[in-house]
């Protein structure tokens, strides 16, 4: 089989940090070997969420902030599928933001990347759940009230067994990152510092590299809360890399119907019993 994807041309404005991601994720998916009919791309609405359109795998784009519940039912009907969400910081932590949350309580093996430039892009500049308090944007002339979310300490104290951080700037990094979410058995997300080059003039490619390091080569992502320490590190310094990883079941292997038996869209289905059930609520 074909293990190589394409890529199209793109609505993105030039420069944008997207071109990094959507590059990663193409060589990400090849290096692991995957091939396109085996991937699923899920995604909301917003520029990140125009990833799926840009590369040939399965796609499905939902509403805004409403990719993952998709994603979650695509990987549970079809265990075989690899299924990749890419959204906006936006998308998943503001309108998606209920959805964010159970989406690592149930811990349905997924991979989750954000976009996040800390600002709505596809709308023209307004502040994100992630903008910084006082930043000034299109739509905040006397700046930002609101404080920001920090999506990485959220997903650790929320219980999320993989989180990492990483920047569309380090591409090798970035790859890596993906590499190791997508290989990873549960929900997995990876915060993707990613500049908006038209509407975020604070948040740019070198704001973010004189801040951003890698973490420290010994350092261990197994304990919650040295991560979760890690996690708040956001000022003149902000780590990236594996914040916490934590191995164990995930929701194929807690769920009696599904563990250990073929994909639920390869079970044999009777519409007999359907119709029988259906008729019992009349």
């Amino acid at each position: 089989m074909n293990k190589s994807f394409n890529t199209y041309e793109t609505a993105w404005c030039p420069g944008c940090g997207n071109f990094s991601i959507l590059n990663c994720l193409k060589t990400a998916l090849e290096e692991l070997g995957k091939d396109p009919h085996e991937v699923l791309m899920a995604a909301g609405i917003g520029q990140a969420a125009k990833t799926p359109q840009y590369i040939s795998a399965n796609t499905f784009c939902g509403l805004h902030g409403r990719s993952l519940p998709a994603a979650t039912a695509a990987k549970i009907a079809n265990e075989a599928l690899t299924v990749v969400v890419n959204t906006g910081d936006g998308d998943s932590y503001g309108e998606g933001g209920n959805h964010f949350i159970h989406a690592i309580r149930r811990n349905v093996n997924i991979a989750h990347f954000v976009h996040d430039n800390q600002i709505y892009g596809l709308t023209k500049g307004q502040s994100s759940p992630t903008t910084a308090t006082g930043q000034l944007t299109n739509a905040q002339a006397d700046g930002n009230l609101n404080y920001p979310l920090n999506p990485v300490l959220l997903a650790i104290a929320a219980g999320a067994g993989f989180v990492a951080r990483s920047f569309s700037g380090d591409a090798k990094h970035l790859t890596a990152m993906m590499k190791e979410a997508i290989s990873y058995k549960g929900y997995a997300l990876v915060d993707i510092f990613q500049p908006c080059v038209s509407f975020n003039k604070v948040n740019t490619f070198s704001w973010y590299r004189d801040r951003v390091y890698h973490l420290e080569d010994d350092y261990q992502p197994n304990d919650r809360t040295k991560a979760m320490i890690r996690a708040m590190e956001f000022g003149d310094r902000i780590p990236i890399g594996i914040l916490y990883r934590e191995d164990g079941p995930d929701y194929h292997d807690m769920n009696k119907i599904l563990a250990g038996r073929e994909p639920l869209v390869d079970q044999i289905q009777d519409p007999k019993v359907l119709q029988e059930l259906m008729m019992e609520l009349v």
